[in-house]
């Protein structure tokens, strides 16, 4: 007898072949029984069959609609699991993710994991190294100050997607997906057990990359008044601000080395925080990035 899904693990996946398949190397290690995985792909412009096909219990589909959101949607709807699991396919889940998934999973509960991060270079760390040591990925700060949590390492249910509705492409959708949730009434929670990793990013052009579309989304969810444009300039305004805010924290963390490694972080803070202050000034002005 075929047993029931009891999770669907939803991975989406644009053209990101070898960090996809230490994802699912990963993910091979852990329990699943009863689970569904399901990649989803953004239509790379390389053939995935080929990583997908050394993982007998992944299934993957194809969704031509460009970004994570759209994948994640597709995910959803390709399963039939009552609890959701998302997961990035540059993540790498720990052994007992999945069975830490299973046991946290509860009616009307949206749950934010634990993501830590790691080099693929070796020693010392580049300067977008060395930032991202410092400020990334700090999930329990998003779940507990900020109200949501990234959906690099997620759990809900599937009666919360459903009432919920699904993640908005082109705008921050884990906190609008988030924000949402707990307006109908879900309970956002932060499990430090479920645990994954996430690679730093390695050079200025891929920060840049990130930064420029977070700061993008985050765009479209400001009210398209004088109300919410004066607030983004204000916000503009705070950037060169959080440079000398946030050094103390950089000189202070711990896994820093040396000196080398300071004087990076530090000169890719402000050179970040900069740029972002231009792009949404631009952005207030109407003018496209």
């Amino acid at each position: 007898m075929i047993q029931a899904s009891k999770i669907a693990v939803i991975i989406p996946h644009y053209n990101d072949h070898d960090r996809l398949r230490r994802c699912l190397s990963a993910l091979a290690k852990n329990d699943l029984t009863a689970a569904e995985v399901v990649v989803v792909d953004n239509a790379s412009p390389t053939p995935v069959e080929p990583i997908t096909q050394e993982f007998p219990q992944v299934r993957l589909v194809t969704e031509p609609l460009k970004g994570a959101a759209a994948a994640r949607n597709r995910g959803a709807a390709e399963t039939t699991a009552p609890t959701l699991a998302f997961l990035d396919a540059d993540c790498v889940p720990a052994p007992d993710w999945l069975t830490t998934a299973n046991a946290l999973a509860a009616d009307n509960t949206v749950i934010g994991g634990r993501i830590d991060v790691f080099d693929e270079t070796p020693a010392p760390r580049s300067g977008a190294e060395a930032f991202e040591t410092v400020f990334a990925f700090h999930q329990r700060s998003y779940v507990e100050d900020k109200g949501f949590s990234v959906t690099a390492n997620l759990v809900t249910t599937r009666s919360v997607f459903d009432r919920t509705g699904p993640l908005i492409v082109g705008v921050s959708e884990d906190l609008e997906w988030c924000q949402r949730a707990t307006a109908k009434g879900a309970r956002l929670v932060y499990a430090d057990t479920l645990k994954v990793s996430h690679p730093t990013r390695i050079d200025w052009p891929a920060l840049r990359k990130k930064w420029l579309r977070t700061t993008q989304e985050a765009f479209q969810l400001q009210p398209a008044n004088a109300a919410g444009r004066l607030k983004w300039v204000l916000r503009a305004a705070a950037m060169p601000l959080s440079i000398a805010a946030h050094t103390p924290k950089v000189l202070r963390h711990p896994a820093l080395r040396g000196a080398t490694e300071r004087r990076a972080a530090l000169a890719t803070l402000a050179r970040l925080r900069l740029t972002r202050a231009a792009w949404m000034l631009r952005q207030s002005l109407g003018i496209p990035l």
